[in-house]
């Protein structure tokens, strides 16, 4: 049952639309899936229909289908993700080479979104201030294969005062009100109140200030929620641009969507696929870019050039870094993380040992292919097995990499005979 409130501010705010709105709740929800151009060309999988019509990679699918248990989705080839939430991303419009930030990114569907549209060039900081979420959002960047991308766990002010001016486009998915997840979680109808409605627009002004603080002159912001209430959306946009005369609306093509104000769009669940969805696409005026220090970068160690020589895996330029035992690959134009929580400072290579390194499941996520390969089909017992971390036969010695129909999947290291799992224990089924 939808709040009281809610429907009567919706019954004014959609007029004579009203009733198509309500009969829109009525139907199933059309679930979605964005395939992972990282992972190359998309798969022909049965329960795939129609595309997305603003995002190239997205498509609904079957719900009876249940494409979270295909070891696909264990190897990075798709994200389950919302369909209107796709829209935000669509109109970002990364390039590749850009520096992007997705300030608000637990838990990665826009974050995984951008890093494809990347494809694999540029920098891309992913950040979370809240500790549980942003874990949640390391694993879906690690799953998806993602290289390029940092991820944070700090105040969204912390960023602002560190790397002022230093991206070409920054995102904010704000935390809002969610009654357009009101049909997917019971707790967004409970939750919800006119109070939540204010208190979450409150909050929206302190992180746009800090997001338009990121963008660099000549820049990107692109400003969403997953809510309809106007002081959410075209309210909190309107306020900021009256503060802020370096930002303008931007024109962009959104035709498959409802105009609510210069450069601001509406997603409404009569008028589409998708639960819905708020999107401002704004641009920051020319002028000077601030100055952001860089990382610097170190000589790989031993075991590490050992063990890709050996597997023949190439790395893209970019700086390798010691934390601690683990090494990590980060891309160009990394800025200083001195003094910032960091939970992903890039691409996890693996643990050096004394003597060898021990490589990390994140790498194997990352590649196209290695020397040494053990491919099991999507429908056979050998990769169940393997997903439950079972050990299962092989000829491979050494170190391999386990492929699914081609997608990697993980490591393993054989003995001519058997192939010992090291499919992380935490992802097993």
């Amino acid at each position: 049952m939808l709040p009281e409130a809610f429907l009567d501010r919706m019954k004014k705010q959609l007029g004579e639309e009203f009733p198509a709105y309500m009969q829109s709740l009525e139907r199933p929800r059309a679930v979605a899936l964005r395939f992972n151009p990282l992972k190359g060309e998309k798969p022909d999988l049965p329960f795939v229909k129609e595309n997305v019509p603003w995002e190239s990679m997205g498509y609904y699918y079957d719900p009876e289908s249940r494409p979270g248990l295909h070891p696909y989705h264990e190897a990075g080839v798709y994200y389950l993700q919302e369909a209107s939430a796709m829209s935000a991303v669509a109109l970002l419009d990364p390039r590749p080479g850009e520096k992007i930030c997705d300030l608000c990114a637990a838990p990665g569907g826009k974050s995984t979104q951008i890093a494809g549209k990347l494809s694999g060039e540029g920098f891309l900081l992913s950040n979370e201030i809240n500790a549980k979420r942003a874990k949640i959002l390391s694993r879906n960047i690690e799953r998806m294969g993602i290289a390029n991308a940092l991820v944070t766990n700090e105040h969204p002010q912390v960023l602002a005062d560190k790397y002022a001016g230093y991206f070409d486009r920054v995102l904010i998915d704000a935390p809002c009100s969610g009654e357009g997840m009101f049909r997917k979680e019971e707790a967004a109808v409970t939750d919800w109140s006119p109070e939540t409605v204010a208190m979450c627009a409150r909050r929206q002004a302190e992180i746009l200030e800090s997001g338009a603080a990121l963008v660099k002159p000549g820049g990107r912001l692109v400003y969403s929620t997953c809510t309809f209430a106007p002081e959410e959306n075209e309210e909190t946009v309107l306020r900021f641009l009256a503060k802020h005369p370096e930002f303008m609306p931007e024109t962009v093509d959104a035709s498959w969507f409802t105009p609510a104000g210069a450069g601001m769009f509406r997603l409404l669940p009569h008028k589409l696929l998708g639960e819905g969805h708020f999107v401002a696409v704004l641009h920051k005026k020319e002028g000077a870019p601030d100055a952001v220090n860089l990382l610097m970068g170190e000589k790989p160690p031993k075991q590490w050039t050992d063990f890709a020589k050996e597997l023949d895996i190439r790395l893209p330029e970019g700086t390798i870094k010691l934390f601690g035992q683990n090494l990590y690959w980060m891309p160009p134009h990394v800025p200083d993380i001195r003094g910032v929580k960091v939970l992903r400072p890039g691409l996890e290579l693996g643990q050096v040992k004394k003597d060898r390194l021990e490589p990390a499941h994140a790498l194997a996520l990352s590649l196209k292919s290695a020397a040494a390969c053990q491919d099991y089909s999507a429908d056979s017992d050998a990769i169940q097995a393997w997903l439950h971390g079972d050990v299962v036969s092989s000829t491979q010695k050494g170190w391999c990499l386990v492929t699914v129909d081609g997608y990697p999947i993980g490591w393993g290291k054989g003995d001519g005979k058997v192939l010992k799992n090291h499919y992380p224990k935490g992802l097993r089924r």
